[in-house]
């Protein structure tokens, strides 16, 4: 794999408050990644640098191997970013929208693109109304377009999801992953941690200003010694308290399912005891550790993300 964006020292404060500390990271053509942190670990002055908006105090960014300075005008064609703020100018249709963000890129007719994305992210029948008429969620769905409509190959999506109903949700992750299939480098911020989870190929974590770890996401999953046990019985737990009184459970809403945590090794220790007591169970599942149990070890969060 080549890079896509390599990232190299990157620093930046804002008087006293160090908002990115020494930055290096390189993500490759055609992943799909992640970055995650808190909020004000310093994620979206990251993209703000990446996109232009921020101004950098020191180290290098190159997008395809052009250099975000040096080569502005290159990285803006490949780089197409969502950012979390809603901005539109209320005097055009989403389709005009469309039409003259194409026009900032030299895109002089772009009908087949617009059209894609129009119907992509539900927009068809909103094509020819203003911003000001849209929902919250049909006007993500335009800052999204405006994003993709003159095809970057690298995508950044910078919570794009956030006050999104489910069913675009779905549409849009739908969209964005055979734009990945496709050959395109997506770049995922979410406070939606099980979104990541599903997704991502790579996922770096961010605190306080550095990158506190990079890696698979399934390295970093197993990375935690963690099992979830759940166990559905045909009689009310509460009433097998004297059977299950060496187990360290948590009693669940039903009164009739327990959850038992445990570490790996011990996984097979808390079987061999649950078999031993012969009650009557009606359901068993056993899960790993998630997402957020690593975003949580790294950060010392609850996991709320910007």
């Amino acid at each position: 794999m080549s890079t896509a964006i390599k990232i190299k020292e990157i620093n930046k404060s804002y008087g006293n408050l160090q908002a990115l500390d020494d930055i290096n990271l390189d993500i490759e053509k055609g992943e799909f990644f992640g970055l995650l942190g808190p909020n004000g670990a310093g994620k979206s002055t990251l993209i703000g640098i990446l996109g232009g908006l921020v101004h950098k105090d020191s180290g290098k960014i190159t997008v395809l191997g052009n250099d975000i300075i040096l080569n502005y005008r290159e990285t803006k064609k490949s780089l197409g970013i969502v950012p979390q703020e809603i901005t539109f100018d209320p005097y055009f249709t989403v389709r005009e929208t469309l039409e003259i963000h194409s026009g900032y890129f030299g895109i002089k007719n772009n009908t087949d693109k617009i059209n894609e994305l129009l119907a992509a992210l539900s927009l068809k029948d909103k094509a020819e109304i203003g911003p000001r008429q849209l929902s919250g969620g049909m006007k993500r769905r335009l800052l999204i377009a405006k994003a993709l409509v003159h095809d970057p190959e690298i995508i950044v999506l910078d919570e794009p999801t956030a006050g999104v109903d489910v069913e675009l949700r779905n549409s849009l992750w739908e969209y964005v992953i055979q734009l990945n299939k496709e050959g395109k480098t997506i770049i995922l911020t979410t406070h939606y941690l099980e979104e990541a989870e599903a997704l991502c190929d790579r996922i770096a974590i961010m605190n306080k200003g550095k990158i506190v770890k990079v890696d698979s996401k399934e390295n970093l999953i197993n990375s935690i010694d963690k099992k979830i046990i759940k166990i559905k019985f045909a009689d009310p737990a509460h009433e097998l308290k004297e059977e299950l009184i060496e187990i360290d459970f948590k009693l669940n809403d039903d009164q009739r399912q327990i959850e038992i945590e445990t570490a790996k090794q011990d996984l097979d220790k808390i079987l061999r005891k649950i078999n031993d007591l012969n009650l009557d169970i009606v359901d068993i599942d056993i899960e790993s550790a998630k997402l957020e149990d690593v975003f949580i070890k790294l950060t010392n969060s609850g996991g709320d993300d910007d």
